[in-house]
């Protein structure tokens, strides 16, 4: 007989979920310093209770991965869960509530993580649990990853485990944060991040002949650099379409929430959205300028940097190539910042089982939902999967309000419970149609 799965008794499981995320809030995981080992032992625990092998990776004293295996049959490979433990610095004296104290006040849970990504944890957690709780037919592994050190640049983190413990990454596809559900244009529309950009800093240094204050001056070095930024600032470039960004424009246009019917209208919306163009240009700022030693002194050294994004798949020498072109001037040096200089991010498939999962379960909560992939324009630690071959997505099964948006790295961080409630369902789902 094809076996049944007994139905999930939701209002269990979200009373739990709760109370699991109320006590993982009450855990102290800043980075810097982190400390991620108690939160790891914290998520640890209630896995071995429910007889599922755990094991703790320690990268640094205090500072620890957890990593558990739910077996399936083996006929799939693996699917991982993946989440980071630790969370950003808190400026106290701007929140109007504790925020390692789990406030539960009209419907929302108060805390620093509770949106980035504790909340999301927690789903990923009881996904693992319920599973395991119901005898899921497993078609594949089911693995869970906490990791430390993702809001510091992930090199005590998923970045040493890439290069340390690659057995743990093995897997097929792989789920953590990036994009997630929101209300646009009365539509619910759910982002699905197959790709995220990658840094390229770099440094521009201009050279002059020096000299004192009191004299007429035709070379100096900080004037030309000067003149360089405003030319790279003044720089348009064309818009990149690749197979993801582009299906997902046209899967906006066509629910009517981006302007389309055209290559000129569909460019014109994008560029219209400050946070929708990055995903198809590369992008550069100033963040740095350094330069004189002293007030009648001309600098005989100027120097800037320039934090550059580029999208999946280009060059980072191309794109120096570039910015030397547009800068045009001999005597300024255009260098990458890191020695040796950045690997390009491959290009992940959007159109697959794992997609296709995300997507069906949407549509069976949200029948007029918009499913459509785009890309992170931060960095997460699915970078490192990606750059293993793993398809993994960024991707957090529910729908945020704009409120709680605001939370990401911002003061009285919140996530309503309705809304964490559904995101346990929604992540159970996605699980149950990819898995089994």
């Amino acid at each position: 007989m094809p076996h049944v799965t007994p139905e999930v008794d939701w209002a269990a499981v979200h009373a739990e979920a709760l109370g699991v995320l109320r006590e993982y809030l009450r855990i102290d995981t800043t980075n810097p310093p982190g400390d991620e080992a108690k939160a790891a032992r914290f998520l640890g625990g209630l896995i071995e209770a429910e007889g599922i092998p755990v094991e703790y990776v320690e990268i640094d004293p205090g500072r620890e991965a957890v990593y558990a295996r739910l077996a399936g049959d083996g006929s799939k490979r693996p699917f991982m869960l993946s989440n980071h433990l630790d969370v950003v610095p808190v400026e106290a004296a701007y929140w109007t509530k504790p925020p390692f104290e789990a406030v539960l006040e009209n419907g929302r849970v108060y805390g620093r993580g509770a949106i980035d990504m504790k909340g999301f944890g927690v789903m990923q957690l009881m996904t693992l649990l319920t599973a395991k709780r119901l005898g899921l037919p497993l078609k594949r592994d089911l693995v869970f990853l906490g990791t430390p050190d993702e809001e510091a640049g992930s090199a005590r983190g998923m970045g040493w485990l890439a290069e340390h413990r690659p057995d743990l990454l093995d897997v097929e596809y792989a789920l953590n944060e990036g994009d997630s559900g929101r209300i646009s244009g009365g539509r619910t529309v759910f982002s699905v991040a197959a790709n995220e950009k990658f840094g390229c800093p770099l440094r521009l240094v201009s050279t002059g002949a020096g000299g004192h204050g009191s004299f007429i001056h035709t070379d100096n070095s900080m004037v030309r650099l000067a003149r360089a930024l405003v030319r790279l600032d003044e720089w348009e470039r064309p818009l990149i379409f690749a197979p993801d960004t582009r299906a997902y424009v046209e899967r906006l246009a066509e629910a009517r929430v981006l302007e389309g019917g055209s290559e000129e209208a569909l460019a014109a919306s994008i560029r219209a959205r400050r946070g929708l163009t990055p995903m198809f240009i590369n992008t550069l700022n100033v963040t740095m300028v350094n330069a004189g030693v002293k007030r009648n002194v001309l600098p005989s050294r100027s120097e800037a940097i320039l934090d550059c994004r580029l999208l999946p798949g280009q060059q980072p020498e191309d794109w120096r190539r570039q910015v030397e072109a547009v800068v045009d001037d001999p005597g300024i040096a255009v260098e990458f910042v890191n020695d040796p200089q950045p690997l390009a991010m491959p290009r992940t498939e959007w159109d697959t089982e794992l997609f296709r999962a995300i997507e069906g379960s949407v549509r069976a909560a949200f029948e007029d939902a918009v499913v459509a992939p785009t890309m992170t324009i931060g960095a997460t630690d699915n970078r490192f999967l990606r750059a293993r071959g793993v398809v993994s997505y960024g991707f957090t099964p529910a729908v945020f309000s704009r409120e709680e948006n605001n939370g990401f790295h911002g003061n009285d961080e919140f996530i309503s419970v309705d809304t964490f409630n559904a995101g346990c369902e929604l992540t159970f789902e996605v699980v149950r149609r990819l898995c089994t």
